[in-house]
C-alpha cells in the first residue's frame, strides 16, 4: 500500500507510506486526490515524513492536490518534509504557493483557521 487516508471531520489526511514519491507513485496519488475532491472534502494535508525522495511527478501530484482544493475553496497543506524535498520546492519556486508547515499539528491548526 503506498497511501493511508484518514477522514477527519473538516480535513482529509493523506500519508504518503513509500520512500520516493515519484513516477510509480505520483499517478496513483493525483488519482487518490480527484476522488477526495470528487467526496466533496475540500481541506487536505499531504504528509511527507516518511517520503525522501521526490521527482518532477511528485510535484506535479502535489500541485494538482493544491489546486483541487483552491477550486473547492479548501485548503491544502503539505508537511512532514525531508531537507532534499523541501530544496527541491524551494528551487521550484513552489514555497511561495504552498502551505507548508512542520508537523501534522500545525497543518490541522491553519486549516481551522482558514
Amino acid at each position: 500500500m503506498d497511501f493511508k487516508i484518514e477522514q477527519q471531520p473538516n480535513y482529509t489526511l493523506l500519508r504518503v507510506l513509500q520512500e520516493k514519491l515519484d513516477t510509480h507513485i505520483a499517478p496513483a496519488l493525483k488519482s487518490e486526490l480527484v476522488v477526495i475532491s470528487g467526496n466533496g472534502e475540500k481541506n487536505v494535508i499531504l504528509d511527507l515524513s516518511k517520503c525522501r525522495y521526490c521527482d518532477s511527478s511528485g510535484l506535479s501530484a502535489i500541485l494538482v492536490a493544491n489546486r483541487l482544493c483552491k477550486n473547492a475553496g479548501g485548503s491544502f497543506v503539505l508537511t512532514g518534509l525531508n531537507e532534499a524535498i523541501e530544496r527541491l520546492i524551494t528551487i521550484s519556486q513552489l514555497d511561495t504557493v504552498l502551505n507548508i508547515t512542520s508537523g501534522i499539528d500545525d497543518a490541522v491548526t491553519l486549516i481551522e483557521k482558514a
